[in-house]
């Protein structure tokens, strides 16, 4: 299995050190940690190899690979191996989900309680976001694969991605205003990051497949 660190990780710390705010991102990462812990097992109990670890300024990513099987049997217009991408993709924040659970059940610190509360609730409304490769946006996409198709799914699901984010930039931009919490602005950096990128995978493989239909 490959290893990588994405080097902004030590950008993030020194700035949220620099805010005061290194504790509860201290926390958050963790709590990250242990959420794509939870990809992990699942993955692994569904007969899935891990490709690629990297270690990301908003957690740990990790990769698994195709396993040609799961490919070629058929689920309408997707495949077995999409089902199992959603699968994955919910154990995460359900992971998050099961510690809070925890957590409310032990109940002895309620300071820690309610950090812990905190992070983990941030880590599932943030994966459960619409956006590609988030947590939310590969369940969007394995479901739209299922249903309509590899290039419907890759289209739909990154015009959904893209207003997501219209909309996270409006409403964060006035938390920001309000709260001058720079955490947030950082969030939506990272979010803008990630759709550039996978809209430049997106509109190759899109040119690639015309380019395809036209031979």
């Amino acid at each position: 299995m490959r290893f990588r660190i994405d080097l902004k990780i030590f950008l993030f710390i020194f700035l949220f050190y620099f805010t005061k705010q290194i504790e509860i991102y201290t926390i958050i990462m963790l709590f990250a940690i242990l959420h794509e812990l939870g990809h992990l097992l699942a993955g692994l109990l569904l007969g899935m190899r891990p490709e690629k670890m990297e270690i990301m300024p908003y957690g740990i990513a990790i990769s698994f690979k195709l396993i040609p099987r799961d490919y070629n049997q058929k689920i309408r217009k997707g495949n077995l191996l999409e089902l199992k991408k959603i699968m994955v993709a919910l154990a995460g924040p359900i992971t998050n989900l099961l510690i809070m659970l925890i957590v409310l059940q032990i109940n002895s610190n309620v300071f820690l309680s309610l950090q812990i509360l905190y992070s983990n609730l941030l880590l599932i409304l943030f994966n459960l976001l619409p956006i590609y490769p988030l947590d939310g946006g590969r369940v969007i996409k394995g479901m739209l694969h299922i249903f309509l198709g590899k290039m419907k799914a890759d289209k739909y699901c990154n015009g959904i991605s893209f207003i997501t984010l219209i909309i996270i930039t409006f409403i964060s931009s006035i938390a920001v205003y309000q709260a001058e919490n720079i955490a947030i602005f950082l969030i939506v950096l990272v979010l803008w990051g990630i759709f550039i990128k996978e809209d430049r995978i997106y509109e190759r493989r899109n040119k690639i497949y015309h380019l395809m239909k036209k031979i």
